[in-house]
């Protein structure tokens, strides 16, 4: 480990005393201070081969100071630590020119590391700051953990043009976070161009992207632009990309390969200056073994990969979603709305399978048909069973019919978990659920070959005395559709 000298600044003496003592024990030189003159006064003097700050200072805010940092010391990193765990935080600190952002509370092996890391890298020039100011808006809302690593992800990207690739279940935010990569980076002031693989006529997509010439097809009677022309000096965003049919993958891949294309019907290369978003809420690794998508394509986009986590996974987001979704609909002429502590807890239960567009679609709901100030959980408790999915069940986490064998085994584990309460289940998990998954798969095979063991044996890909073996130990009976107790 690169050992310096670092410069630690928080108004709150417990971390202070944490960060001192943690540093100090592997070998760095620690000078604490509560507020951010002395600090400064410390930079400008030259001391400090490291700054962690904290953002809200007692005297300063810390971004307030960080550009006089940089313009007197540009190759010092500087750590900012926030408790205001936003997106624009995590990207103001990216403008400001921060090595890096963490959340409060963070996890101390990974700030080392972060340590590690800034003293062991050749030192930086300066990065470029923006010519204005963002405006303090929300595009992104949520607290988690999981939306910290986003955050922080987005930030990085922010000054790249890199291929980003992002996945995630419908009504995850994949768009809000192109757009987002946009607005907030290096091409905000070129176009943002959005395209959905799987809204158009397969006939029409390459003329979709590339444009077409008058005449090239039958009622093509102009010339009409492409979406990557349109797109020019911007960001094209490419959503549902699994829903390309394999002739327009082949033209695409041309194009990512050689920064140009031509029109459908035009013989002259146009030169394209694009960043791609590409977005998909499929599985491409699957498609690939399909036969259904390019295994080439998916490496040019897949540059970096971006994976959005299910509102299931954040759970703890649904109550600034819910104010945030509120201030929206009131701010449209509606009556401003708050959901009761016991309906909060019963949408941090609920599976979510829409995720964050469903849950949207819930508040413009509440706020349009009820006429109370406060959702009581009765009413919540109402419209989440009468939606398109069925009843909850007694535990009151509810389950769409619609599920990927994950995603079940995900809900399946949250409850098994939570039936548990603050304790952990017994050892020997992991053989527990194997065999779990075992039992009906092979049922279900012996059922679907009408009890043929070869051709079970084929389907599951096993040997036959294998599978013998196995219906064995684990008591199959093809005429029997559930295990015997």
């Amino acid at each position: 480990m690169n050992r310096g000298s670092i410069l630690v600044a928080d108004d709150d003496a417990a971390i202070r005393t944490v960060l001192n003592q943690a540093l100090s024990r592997v070998g760095h030189d620690v000078r604490v201070t509560s507020n951010a003159a002395t600090l400064w006064r410390w930079v400008a003097a030259g001391d400090g081969d490291l700054v962690i700050t904290d953002v809200v200072m007692p005297d300063e805010n810390a971004f307030d100071m960080l550009p006089r940092i940089k313009k007197a010391r540009p190759h010092l990193p500087v750590i900012v630590m926030s408790a205001q765990n936003t997106f624009m935080t995590a990207i103001r600190a990216s403008e400001k020119g921060a090595y890096e952002y963490l959340p409060k509370p963070f996890d101390l092996t990974e700030l080392l590391n972060i340590v590690n890391r800034a003293l062991s890298e050749p030192k930086r020039t300066s990065s470029e700051q923006r010519s204005e100011e963002q405006p303090e808006s929300m595009p992104l809302v949520g607290r988690s953990a999981a939306m910290q690593d986003i955050y922080r992800m987005l930030a990085r990207m922010m000054q790249t043009d890199l291929t980003v690739m992002i996945t995630g279940e419908s009504g995850t935010g994949k768009e809000l976070v192109a757009r987002a990569l946009h607005e907030y980076g290096r091409r905000r002031n070129g176009p943002f161009v959005a395209i959905n693989m799987a809204a158009i006529p397969r006939d029409l997509i390459e003329s979709e992207l590339f444009g077409h010439e008058k005449g090239a097809f039958t009622g093509a009677q102009n010339r009409s632009t492409g979406r990557f022309e349109q797109a020019e000096g911007g960001t094209l965003f490419l959503d549902e990309i699994g829903d390309m049919p394999m002739e327009a993958q082949t033209r695409l891949l041309r194009v990512l390969q050689q920064g140009e294309y031509t029109t459908v019907g035009g013989r002259t290369p146009i030169k394209t200056d694009v960043r791609i978003v590409a977005a998909t809420n499929k599985d491409l690794r699957t498609l690939i073994n399909q036969g259904l998508f390019r295994e080439d394509l998916f490496y040019r986009l897949n540059v970096v990969p971006l994976r959005l986590p299910a509102l299931r996974e954040r759970s703890e987001d649904v109550p600034d979603l819910v104010r945030h979704f509120f201030i929206q609909v009131e701010a449209e002429g509606l009556q401003a709305k708050r959901i009761s502590t016991a309906g909060l807890d019963l949408m941090k239960r609920y599976s979510w399978p829409g995720n964050v567009r469903e849950l949207e679609n819930l508040v413009r709901r509440l706020a349009a048909l009820y006429p109370q100030d406060e959702i009581s959980a009765e009413i919540i408790e109402s419209e989440l069973q009468t939606s398109d999915r069925p009843s909850s069940p007694p535990n009151g986490v509810m389950m769409p019919e619609d599920l990927t064998i994950g995603q079940a085994m995900e809900h399946y584990l949250q409850r098994y978990f939570a039936s548990f309460g603050d304790e952990l289940p017994p050892a020997g998990l992991y053989q527990r659920i194997l065999e779990e998954v075992e039992y009906p798969l092979v049922l279900a095979s012996m059922t679907a070959t009408r009890g043929n063991q070869i051709r079970a044996a084929e389907l599951l890909g096993l040997n036959r005395n294998t599978l013998r073996k196995k219906i064995r130990e684990l008591g199959v009976n093809v005429y029997r559709t559930s295990r015997t107790s």
